[in-house]
């Protein structure tokens, strides 16, 4: 079987195992999030806020889609995602804690639209859209929406499925053979897309005299 078949059929699979579940991350209580993502504000609240090292956008979380928010955190919590600080905020979490913040953070799903900015890169149309559409909106829950998030975290995220920084069954079989130029012409196509991913912005601290 062809190399790029293959790659479609682990997608197809991995889609309806995701579907299953993907269900019973519907689920959860938005305002309860608000309280708990106080934490998560310090970094995801702050426009153009940057991860220490390696040096890189913290990703937009506004209109992402939430059952890829809760696997995302639980990735984290579990150590499937290498971060250190991403880990410790994570590990104090149930999953009823990560319901509620990622559909607090969701907030209105983006819609995938009918037109795109620029002409996608061979890569692209060869490896991405099939889950993430050429206008960078994940096709279900389960994948994430890439349109308008930070180029350089993008870069970041892909560079960390190739080197298996991040485990996942689909996307380091995907990146095999991707050049880091060819990383980078991904990254920023979608971070030219619409509709974009937006900053939650942080809640004002109100200091009154005692």
């Amino acid at each position: 079987m062809p190399s790029s078949c293959a790659r479609v059929l682990a997608v197809l699979i991995v889609a309806v195992t995701l579907g299953a579940v993907g269900a019973a991350h519907a689920a959860g209580d938005a305002e309860r999030g608000k309280e708990l993502s106080y934490t998560c504000l310090g970094c995801h609240g702050i426009e153009n806020y940057k991860n220490v090292y390696p040096t890189y956008s913290v990703p937009e979380l506004v209109g992402q889609h939430p059952e890829y928010l809760v696997a995302a955190l639980k990735e984290y919590r579990s150590g499937e995602r290498s971060h250190g600080t991403m880990h410790v905020q994570a590990a104090s979490l149930s999953d009823q804690d990560i319901e509620d913040i990622a559909l607090y953070f969701a907030g209105a799903v983006l819609k995938p639209t009918t037109s795109t900015v620029g002409t996608p890169p061979p890569k692209v149309a060869q490896l991405c859209v099939s889950c993430h559409g050429k206008d960078g909106v994940g096709i279900t829950g389960d994948y994430p929406t890439l349109s308008g998030q930070h180029a350089d975290y993008l870069a970041q995220a892909l560079t960390e499925y190739q080197k298996g920084d991040r485990k996942n069954a689909v996307m380091p079989s995907f990146m095999t053979g991707v050049s880091a130029a060819e990383i980078q012409e991904i990254a920023e196509y979608y971070a030219r897309q619409g509709p974009p991913l937006r900053t939650e912005p942080r809640r004002a601290t109100i200091l009154s005299a005692q």
